[in-house]
């Protein structure tokens, strides 16, 4: 009984203990749950804090302004005169040529007085032939023409003798017509003795080639010492030195081109003249289907004949719709511009463009007077950009020494 009494204490020693040491792994564990469930929880709290203000702060601001692609100028169609002018290409010729030749046959040429490009006079000597064969020639028809007249004298005395004696019957009638006949011979022979002598007066004056009008040597054939044929062409010349410009116009613009109209033609070697329309062709190239206008052209050095030029005709003047040449776009082979809206933001418009007079480009359709199209940079913006407009910069005359 004693021992039994002495070990219950004992057990209920370690039971106590073992209670004591459970209980407190267990409050630890709990203690050790909570804290790692506690930093998960704060983390999630922070985590969706940023977000959840941030959505509050986006719905209390406003709205941002959508950024200008480019800034820019704009300018408005222009409504006024524009020049009507008609291009066209052709070459400088001279209006008129005349060839010079040999009307001596078989002489020998001794001087040649002129080359290419002298301008000479009507009636300038420019080249004399070998006179010695023909002056032979004029000293024998002048003795031709002395016998034959002293033949004629000879021969109208006795006709006068015969005809007193006719009525006579001295002298037969066959008798008196011969002599009568042979009067008229002397005197047929006379004339033709003079006709000889003036053909070779004719010769003499052929010895010397003279120039037929005033104007300008443009080629020389002429050889000092060449015996030429007579038609040999010894110079050609360009009559009066004027010169003209033969343009090819299309048959449909033919007809707006009319006599006196000016023309600005600008030749090959950089100048320029301004011609006037003398003539137009009566008759259309049936291969070409173009037609000829000659233009006189003023005395220019730097206009050759034989020189290309190109040229415009002044038609007169028409009211137009025009843009600057920098508002437009070419793209894929058509023409744009790009037209400000009102919000500022830009659309492409294809447009129909006509006659050019330095920077004015005439627009046949897809614009309108009053609206705003971009000045320059058009080709750096796409449809719908959007754009800021500033005022373009004025420039004012000031005087001489103004600051």
């Amino acid at each position: 009984m004693n021992n039994t009494q002495t070990s219950h204490p004992k057990l209920l020693a370690v039971v106590a203990a073992i209670a004591i040491a459970l209980g407190g792994v267990a409050c630890s564990g709990k203690s050790d749950t909570a804290e790692a469930a506690k930093p998960a929880d704060a983390t999630k709290t922070e985590a969706t804090k940023p977000a959840d203000a941030a959505k509050s702060d986006k719905a209390g601001a406003a709205p941002a302004a959508v950024k200008a692609a480019l800034t820019v100028t704009a300018v408005q169609p222009s409504n006024g005169s524009l020049a009507l002018k008609l291009p066209a290409n052709g070459n400088v010729a001279a209006w008129q040529e005349a060839s010079i030749g040999a009307e001596a046959s078989g002489l020998r040429l001794t001087q040649v007085l002129v080359n290419v490009g002298d301008t000479v006079k009507k009636g300038q000597l420019l080249a004399t032939f070998a006179g010695d064969a023909v002056q032979a020639d004029v000293a024998q028809a002048k003795a031709a023409l002395m016998e034959a007249q002293a033949n004629a004298m000879d021969a109208t005395a006795n006709a006068e003798r015969a005809r007193t004696l006719q009525n006579t019957g001295a002298l037969s009638t066959q008798q008196i017509n011969q002599f009568l006949t042979a009067e008229k011979t002397a005197a047929a022979r006379v004339q033709a003795a003079q006709a000889t002598l003036s053909a070779q007066g004719v010769r003499t004056q052929n010895t010397q080639v003279r120039a037929p009008d005033n104007g300008v040597i443009s080629a020389r054939g002429a050889t000092v010492g060449a015996v030429v044929g007579g038609g040999t062409e010894l110079f050609r010349m360009i009559r009066g030195g004027r010169l003209e410009w033969r343009a090819e116009v299309t048959s449909n613009e033919i007809a707006s081109i009319k006599l006196g109209a000016k023309a600005m033609v600008t030749a090959a070697s950089g100048a320029q003249v301004e011609g006037t329309v003398r003539t137009v062709a009566p008759t259309i190239d049936a291969a070409t289907r173009n037609a000829l206008v000659y233009v006189d052209l003023p005395a220019n050095a730097g206009v050759k004949a034989g020189m290309f030029a190109k040229g415009e005709f002044a038609l007169g003047s028409a009211n137009a719709l025009t843009l600057p040449q920098q508002a437009l776009v070419l793209r894929d082979g058509f023409t744009y511009a790009m037209r400000v809206e009102a919000n500022n933001k830009v659309s492409q418009v294809k447009l129909e463009t006509g006659r050019r007079v330095g920077d004015a480009v005439e627009i046949k359709q897809g614009a309108k007077s009053g609206e705003r199209f971009v000045a320059s940079g058009a080709s750096f913006l796409a449809d719908g950009d959007t754009v800021k407009i500033v005022e373009a910069a004025k420039t004012e005359a000031q005087p001489a020494g103004a600051k």
